[in-house]
């Protein structure tokens, strides 16, 4: 295998045999390559500086099998993200994400918005609110490129336009996981959205999260519980896996609450 550089991020590590480990990296160029890193849990060892949430130069070769990390420069660490539970929750929900979308090619833009939504949730801090909405919006964004965006400018079921008549309190909007949303409470939906919910779950392709003229963030804590469960019930129906992480994220902000 011919000798190569890499630049992306490290989503997961794990160990690999005795001294080693496995590296999952995120690049534009691969999307998701696995790699041996020799020596890493040596300590002082040079290649130890191959940890989750790094941004890293890397030259990668081998003969054949599992290619291995030669040399590493680190361009950028979000290890800040571990001081408080949700952001770190957060980070794995993200990094888990892209390794399901990323596994098999590269997907283009992924690597820029994770990087843009991480740095993001390094400047929230414990704000846990407004780390729920940070995730929920990241997500969207995620799956938007990924190729698995959610389906709600229409109706699954009529083909009608989803547009939430915002003030009438009694219409519903009903997620079926296989197929998308559909207008009214419909048998088997997974979950209920009223017009305000809906229209706020809209507006996530948008760049910046929704904030209303003073600043503050649109919405009320349990409504983003809520659009996280909106997210959650899809990943699990159109991925493969549920996002342990993301179930995290809910049980440390209900903890907190």
């Amino acid at each position: 295998m011919a000798e190569r550089r890499l630049h992306g991020l490290v989503l997961k590590v794990g160990p690999l045999g005795e001294q080693d480990r496995l590296l999952s990296l995120l690049s534009d160029a691969e999307g998701v390559t696995r790699l041996a890193v020799p020596g890493a849990r040596r300590p002082k060892s040079s290649l130890a500086a191959a940890a989750p949430l790094t941004l890293l130069e890397l030259q990668v070769g081998g003969r054949s099998g599992l290619a291995r990390v030669r040399q590493l420069r680190v361009q950028r660490s979000f290890s800040r993200l571990g001081r408080h539970l949700e952001t770190l929750a957060a980070a794995q929900a993200l990094c888990d994400l892209c390794l399901q979308l990323a596994a098999n090619d590269p997907i283009e833009g992924l690597l820029a918005t994770v990087l843009l939504h991480l740095e993001r949730l390094e400047q929230l801090g414990d704000d846990r609110t407004l780390v729920l909405a940070s995730t929920v919006q990241a997500t969207v964004h995620l799956l938007t490129l990924g190729g698995y965006g959610l389906p709600w400018q229409t109706c699954c079921l009529s083909g009608v336009p989803l547009e939430p008549p915002l003030g009438q309190w009694d219409w519903r909007c009903s997620l079926l996981p296989e197929d998308g949303f559909a207008i009214d409470n419909q048998p088997g939906a997974a979950i209920t959205l009223n017009p305000s919910e809906l229209a706020l779950l809209q507006r996530l392709t948008r760049a910046d999260l929704p904030r209303k003229q003073t600043g503050e963030l649109m919405g009320p804590e349990p409504v983003w519980l809520r659009l996280l469960a909106v997210v959650e019930i899809w990943i699990r129906t159109h991925l493969s896996r549920r996002s342990r992480a993301l179930a995290m994220l809910r049980e440390t902000v209900l903890t907190a609450a």
